[in-house]
């Protein structure tokens, strides 16, 4: 089969330049076959060759097509469901060790950049701004939370006078401010993460759909349309892709579409009046906006998120409305590239890894906050084959449940969920 061209977006008008693999054809012994060429894969693949295996990395369509190339690209710490729900779920101990990968995973992707020449224009910081006073009451809990009991150093408390001089707005309340934190070109880190793995040694191939796996003892045979991976290991890291390829998954997460859109390049002195510290910024509403400046002076915004799986509305033209509520002075600044994609939701909103078998594993639910767990969860994957299971384990403690009322009824619930959180966002 072939493979599909990225979205116009852009992240891939901006891309550099990356070979067209060829699909797979025949059939491959490895150590590990790991299925999916987003951040998750690219990492677990690059991993495990830095540990000398033998690795076939599988994507259907091309190198960073799913979300890994389309998203906000906000590195930040933590986990979406938050520590307190964690603390719940594993106990104080496992959500700290949860926390502790999430910071290692930030300092990762500076590692990763350092370390194989990645051209992706990592810039630090990041703003958690409040819409109400709620949110600045959360904020502030969350400043003690972080600094008492975590020793998380690098977040401060914005105050409205200060946030004024560093974002060009006249809607937020407050900030929470991390320099830990930070935003990059996400399809340029995926590129090279892939050319990275690939200078290991391992084979990637592109317009090959898994189209099954069957787990035997100590060997994994993957089934393509023209080919066959046989593997000790198997890595699922496809996320809401997987599709048929794993059933068992698709129940415990949500594809949700959300939106951004880039402007024309504003030039270097009026892009910095709109966001003066060159943060990632994102709001405390459920129904969130998102935005930042790209290295070439847009302003790129994101937001309105779609749980119903409708796309008859104007997506452009409603993020654009959203951009414009927070940066009225855009008014008349052209849209050039509008874009979607889908992000992987759990029920509980913490990410979901485990085993379907001994020697089967995989990677899903990071609910947003996948550009900072997507590569060090890559990186726990590699460390469980080659023997040190510990830190994947504590994740894979994690309870889950099933999305209610299955294919059918599972979507139109959460619309009706969502619909009490869009609500909740107005009061």
């Amino acid at each position: 089969m072939g493979s599909t061209p990225h979205v116009r977006s852009y992240y891939a008008f901006s891309a550099h330049a990356a070979p067209e693999r060829p699909a797979l054809a025949g059939s491959l012994d490895c150590d590990v076959c790991v299925i999916g060429a987003g951040i998750a894969g690219c990492s677990t693949a690059l991993h495990l060759a830095e540990k000398g295996l033998a690795v076939v990395l599988l994507e259907e369509q091309r190198v960073g097509w799913g979300a890994s190339g389309r998203s906000g690209a906000q590195a930040i710490y933590g986990v979406a469901a938050g520590q307190a729900k964690l603390e719940r779920l594993i106990g104080a101990s496992g959500a700290r060790a949860v926390w502790e990968v999430s910071i290692e995973g930030l300092a990762l992707i500076r590692e990763l950049i350092a370390r194989y020449s990645i051209q992706c224009d990592w810039t630090p910081g990041h703003l958690a701004v409040a819409v109400k006073e709620r949110h600045v009451r959360e904020l502030e809990a969350e400043l003690h939370e972080l600094r008492e009991r975590y020793g998380y150093p690098s977040v401060r408390y914005m105050p409205r006078e200060e946030l004024r001089v560093t974002l060009a707005t006249e809607r937020y309340l407050g900030g929470l401010y991390d320099s830990n934190s930070g935003h990059l070109h996400p399809l340029n880190y995926t590129l090279g993460l892939a050319a990275a793995a690939e200078g290991l040694g391992v084979r990637i191939f592109e317009g090959t759909r898994a189209a099954g796996f069957a787990a035997n003892g100590s060997q994994v045979r993957v089934r393509t349309a023209a080919g066959e991976v046989r593997a000790r290991y198997l890595a699922l890291c496809g996320n809401v892709y997987l599709g048929p390829t794993a059933p068992p998954l698709a129940s415990k997460i949500m594809a949700v579409a959300t939106y951004i859109v880039a402007t024309e390049p504003l030039g270097a002195e009026r892009a910095r009046r709109l966001i003066a510290n060159n943060a990632a910024v994102s709001d405390m509403n459920w129904v969130l906006d998102y935005f930042r400046r790209s290295a070439d002076h847009r302003l790129l915004f994101g937001g309105r998120v779609n749980y119903s799986g409708l796309t008859s509305f104007d997506a452009p033209s409603a993020t654009r409305a959203r951009m414009l509520r927070v940066f009225p002075q855009l008014e008349g600044v052209r849209i050039e590239y509008a874009w979607g994609g889908d992000v992987d939701i759990t029920l509980n909103r913490a990410p979901h890894f485990g085993r379907l078998a001994p020697n089967v594993y995989f990677l899903q639910g990071f609910s947003g906050h996948g550009m900072a767990l997507t590569g060090i969860a890559g990186k726990l994957v590699a460390e469980a084959i080659t023997g040190t299971a510990g830190r994947f384990d504590v994740f894979a403690r994690i309870p889950h449940g099933n999305f209610p009322g299955g294919a059918a009824l599972r979507r139109p619930a959460l619309v009706l969920a969502m619909l009490y959180y869009r609500i909740r966002d107005l009061l």
